[in-house]
């Protein structure tokens, strides 16, 4: 078992939060991008800060979305799509979704929708 599972949320969260600031996006959009993945509400996500949830525990509670396996690319040069561990590949989805944000992409395409 990888030691991230054990990690809290809380712990990388603001590491998320600094990775996309210092690129000029917001922790708003953070968020929508976890809501989005997850379907945790800010109420959700809230409570999974607050109570240190461990990333095992908080992708056991999600409701990961269904367009998630069009996450693809790579993340530490690991391929996303190639992930065979499921927690490990949804840890990853969330890396590289953050990634995106902070790399300036429009948030329609980080949120896989098609534009109006």
């Amino acid at each position: 078992m990888s030691r991230i599972f054990t990690t809290s949320f809380a712990s990388v969260y603001p590491h998320y939060v600094n990775k996309v600031e210092r690129k000029g996006r917001t922790k708003a959009e953070l968020d929508e991008v976890i809501e989005w993945l997850t379907g945790f509400d800010e109420a959700a996500l809230t409570h999974h800060l607050e109570a240190g949830t461990t990333l095992e525990d908080f992708f056991a509670d999600a409701r990961l979305n269904p367009l998630a396996s069009t996450i693809t690319g790579s993340v530490c040069g690991v391929k996303v799509q190639d992930v065979e561990d499921p927690l490990m590949q949804k840890i990853r989805y969330l890396d590289k979704l953050v990634d995106e944000v902070a790399k300036g992409r429009p948030m329609e395409k980080v949120l896989r929708t098609q534009p109006a």
